[in-house]
């Protein structure tokens, strides 16, 4: 087979998918043509550390190629290249990248990584696809697709098994085709067999390319983060840096000086996390110190002290009292909404 060459029609094809992703991706592999010449890639979330069946079980529905991705492959036409657990998927020039560059939007495998990176290398000749998925990871990476003149596709949130990464894309993304998966099957199809002539593109912005080769080589400050935009009032949840603002159209994002990148909602699930674990951790220290209270009461009991006794078991019940609304707010789930 040949090495994706034809300049002069759309056939680079990305879809991202999370929650509920494996079957909207049978669905719709079971609907796409097997030879249409074009490459598929695949980012659907996945665990860090747990192996992953997709190929197998996309082979069963369509009769391209299908494999999880290795660094360095030439692109081939009518094969499906998966992003493999903790890896993101990328493309470069005519070669597949597969890297551990830092998570975006909580994830790697990141859909924003793939899309980004097929925006940058194919511009008008790439058909992005958001299916299911909860909160917004693929929005960015939607935006960058258009921005560079190529397709943006998304599943019926009405259709999804999770509507939130559907909407999300459609709240900020100018989309072309919104439909269920049979529909978005027979859209890529109709598009891959087009032969109306790409639209002209300039170059990948300075942004783009920072945030490019951050995925590709995990080195923020190197590539130039902090000229992405205005330091903000956060820090990185995860390594707890300093957060950059990004704007694009609608969209605010935020990534750190060491490159993991944070959507509004996906930042504040990592704030919530955060909060969750500390109150937690609050809960479990007074605990602690009631329980060892209690144990030295008993022990001033033992010697015949009943007045070091009575004020430590005072001392118990008040933290007791004290504990109470904590105790109260790490069970109260509307505190912890994203809406």
């Amino acid at each position: 087979m040949d090495a994706i060459m034809d300049l002069g029609k759309r056939n680079i094809v990305v879809i991202g998918s999370s929650a509920g992703g494996i079957e909207a991706l049978r669905t719709l592999f079971s609907h796409l043509p097997s030879d249409s010449s074009a490459s598929f890639f695949v980012t659907q979330h996945m665990a860090a550390h747990s192996p992953s069946t997709l190929d197998q079980i996309l082979q069963k529905h369509t009769g391209m190629h299908v494999a999880f991705a290795h660094d360095h492959q030439l692109l081939m036409p009518n094969t499906v290249y998966i992003a493999g657990p903790d890896r993101h998927l990328m493309i470069e020039g005519d070669r597949v990248r597969v890297t551990r560059g830092p998570k975006e939007c909580r994830a790697r495998p990141s859909i924003d990584v793939l899309f980004r990176s097929a925006a940058i290398a194919f511009g008008p000749r790439v058909i992005g696809v958001i299916l299911t998925g909860a909160l917004d990871d693929g929005t960015a990476g939607l935006w960058q697709i258009k921005d560079r003149q190529g397709l943006a596709f998304v599943q019926d949130p009405d259709e999804a098994q999770y509507p939130s990464m559907p909407f999300s894309a459609i709240e900020h993304v100018k989309v072309d085709c919104i439909g269920t998966i049979e529909t978005l099957a027979a859209e890529i199809s109709r598009e891959l067999m087009s032969e109306v002539p790409m639209p002209a593109v300039d170059k990948p912005s300075q942004c783009q390319q920072i945030e490019n080769l951050i995925a590709l080589e995990g080195n923020g400050m190197q590539a130039g983060v902090m000229e992405l935009g205005k330091v903000s009032k956060y820090t990185c949840p995860e390594c707890h840096g300093v957060l950059v603002q990004i704007e694009e159209g609608k969209l605010v994002r935020f990534r750190c000086h060491t490159g993991h990148a944070y959507s509004l909602k996906s930042l504040l699930v990592e704030v919530n996390d955060a909060i969750d674990k500390g109150l937690w951790d609050a809960v479990r220290a007074i605990e602690e110190r009631i329980l060892l209270l209690e144990q030295r009461a008993d022990l001033a009991d033992a010697d015949g002290d009943r007045e070091a006794a009575g004020r430590m078991r005072a001392e118990a019940e008040h933290a007791k009292q004290k504990y109470q609304p904590l105790r109260e707010l790490v069970l109260d789930s509307s505190f912890f909404s994203l809406d």
